[in-house]
């Protein structure tokens, strides 16, 4: 009888065996080796490892878990600020697997029971940071800080599971509909009542102006006419002076000057009718060119 076959399956078996035996870890993950559902090692380093075979047995069994940083999301979250307003909230945070026993023990391995866990904490931690803060508060310089108060608080939580939270960041905070309606109301009201007092100092300042411009007309004009009465006093006084100096030098010239000059303005529209007598003084250089008598 031939061995040949006998051969062929223990051949088998041991290739099996030691298939079984042998398992890889790559630098992304962690190896939990357990034996019976004991924890028996763990492996975080990156390489091949041994273990006993027969997982069908239970003999010992290995479940690989992450070891990268790993985000986990929260988006629009509806959080209430400090007087009654709401945002919306999107935000997420890195943790990574920092005690791969604690974590099989916690959570048997499992990311999404984990998440579920932080998820919880973490909700309930941005909503009292938030809750803490002022309307303005929440957009301002102080996001820093609360995004350090977020991570501090849900740190206890995680760590009870085998995590460490790396960092929290808050990627944006909007109002909502409604308080945005409320925001833009308010702040075109205020733009309206600034517009109404920039056009009432406007109307101020133009009738400041304008009395100012009417008081200098009026300043202007005085000084004008003051200065034009003097002016013209000057020259009646001038003209006078001319006057009697041409009278003192020829008397009868002056009188038959002053003779034509009132014939001028009485007859210069040139329909005016006079009754009077021939012989008066008034025509006295027409019926004599030295005005005699």
């Amino acid at each position: 009888m031939s061995r040949m076959p006998i051969i062929l399956v223990l051949v088998a078996i041991l290739a099996y065996l030691g298939l079984n035996s042998l398992f890889v870890v790559n630098e992304r993950e962690q190896a939990i080796v357990t034996r019976f559902g004991e924890i028996q090692r763990v492996e975080p380093e990156p390489g091949l490892y041994f273990k006993w075979p027969l997982a069908l047995f239970e003999l010992e069994n290995v479940q690989i878990v992450e070891d990268r940083l790993i985000r986990l999301d929260l988006n629009d979250i509806r959080v209430q600020v400090s007087g009654g307003k709401f945002y919306n909230v999107d935000a997420y945070l890195v943790y990574k697997i920092s005690d791969p026993k604690l974590f099989r023990e916690r959570t048997s391995g499992s990311l999404i029971i984990a998440e579920n866990r932080v998820q919880s904490s973490f909700n309930s931690a941005l909503r009292r940071v938030y809750g803490l803060r002022d309307f303005k508060a929440a957009l301002s310089v102080a996001r820093a800080e609360m995004m350090t108060e977020v991570r501090d608080q849900v740190r206890p939580k995680a760590s009870a599971l085998g995590l460490e939270i790396v960092d929290v960041r808050i990627r944006r905070t909007d109002l909502t509909n409604e308080v945005s309606q409320q925001t833009f109301e308010r702040m075109k009201a205020e733009r309206q009542a600034e517009a109404e007092r920039l056009r009432a100092r406007g109307k101020e300042a133009a009738r400041r102006i304008q009395a100012r411009a009417d008081r200098e007309v009026i300043e202007i004009e005085a000084a004008a006419q003051r200065d034009g009465e003097i002016l013209r006093g000057q020259g009646e006084a001038e003209r006078n002076g001319i006057f009697a100096d041409a009278f003192n030098r020829d008397p009868e010239f002056f009188e038959f000057y002053r003779s034509m000059a009132a014939y001028g303005e009485a007859l210069k529209d040139g329909s005016t009718t006079m009754v009077l007598s021939p012989k008066s003084d008034f025509f006295r250089f027409f019926r004599d060119p030295n005005g005699k008598k």
